[in-house]
């Protein structure tokens, strides 16, 4: 499946935001963020270290009182954007509360992926062989990060 880039995907208009997604990049997320909540519903899952990082890396009870209390409504703030995604997902144009949505469970499996092929701020997923084994995870990250900026963009402008 070839992905197309399009001049945008992501637009602000005066009454909301504008979608320009081709149907293979809808059908794309749409199976991708229900995966998302699987690895949400596992609290020991390894993938999700970064959707729930630590808050206190020098007070390991500290960060475990505040994973107690917060976990529950960090899930299901990113359970509410998946619902949102999801009752949106083939629409043209939203509002700017289902867009915060789309981000959010856009990062979420971002940071997911991110979690996987263990990316660091000094990696350059860019230059991947297409013969290295992580070639296409690769990609979809490096497609879920431009249409994250895309979205942030839209937002900034709307």
């Amino acid at each position: 499946m070839a992905i197309r880039r399009r001049r945008w995907r992501v637009r602000a208009n005066g009454s909301g935001f504008d979608l320009n997604l081709p149907a293979e990049e809808r059908h794309l997320l749409a199976n991708l963020l229900p995966q998302l909540r699987e690895v949400m519903e596992h609290p020991d899952d390894e993938r999700a270290r970064r959707l729930f990082p630590t808050a206190y890396t020098d007070d390991v009870e500290r960060d475990a009182e505040y994973h107690r209390f917060m976990r529950e409504e960090l899930v299901a703030s990113r359970v509410a954007a998946l619902e949102t995604f999801a009752r949106t997902a083939e629409s043209k144009h939203i509002d700017e509360a289902a867009l915060l949505g789309w981000m959010q469970c856009v990062n979420g499996v971002r940071l997911v992926l991110g979690t996987l092929l263990d990316v660091s701020e000094d990696d350059d997923l860019h230059r991947l062989d297409e013969n290295d084994p992580h070639f296409a995870e690769a990609a979809l990250y490096g497609y879920l990060s431009g249409l994250l900026e895309e979205i942030v963009q839209a937002l900034s402008r709307g």
